[in-house]
């Protein structure tokens, strides 16, 4: 789908809200087996988003966080808060991935079954430059008396 390596955003179309601005991507099995093993806690605004899964352990963690899990299209099918370590989350049938959250990221973002979300990589743009930069500069610059002197090639 993104391929195994990278981050990608999560945003709540239908809230208008952001989930979480760094979430890795587990889709190898290695990946989805390690998902928040061994972490202490996770950053604001990041996460883990694994798939495919409908379920998740949280045998060996060693914190609470939010559990967020939706089907094919992006759908939101089912919704946990805080999480506790050493817990079952059973599975849903609809859900095809599971994103896993910090602590009261479901609350501040409102998020609910049935809402859409949108996962979609950083794209990174260069900003062009607008036509005719230089003219801009000279119009800045037009009208200070040392500037034009030095553009005219006359001595301060």
């Amino acid at each position: 789908m993104f391929g195994s390596s990278g981050e990608v955003f999560v945003y709540n179309k239908t809230k208008e809200t952001f989930l979480a601005f760094r979430v890795n991507i587990a889709d190898s099995i290695l990946g989805r087996l390690i998902g928040l093993l061994g972490r202490r806690s996770l950053k604001p605004d990041s996460g883990v988003w694994i798939f495919p899964a409908n379920s998740i352990h949280t045998i060996g963690m060693l914190f609470s966080f939010d559990v967020v899990m939706i089907d094919k299209d992006f759908r939101v099918v089912s919704v946990k808060e805080l999480v506790k370590p050493f817990r079952i989350v059973l599975p849903k049938l609809r859900a095809e991935s599971v994103i896993e959250l910090p602590a009261h990221t479901i609350f501040r973002s409102r998020t609910e079954v049935g809402d859409e979300l949108v996962i979609d990589r950083y794209e990174a743009r260069t900003v062009p430059k607008p036509d005719g930069a230089e003219k801009r500069e000279d119009v800045v610059m037009e009208g200070h008396p040392l500037v034009e002197k030095e553009a005219l090639g006359q001595p301060r």
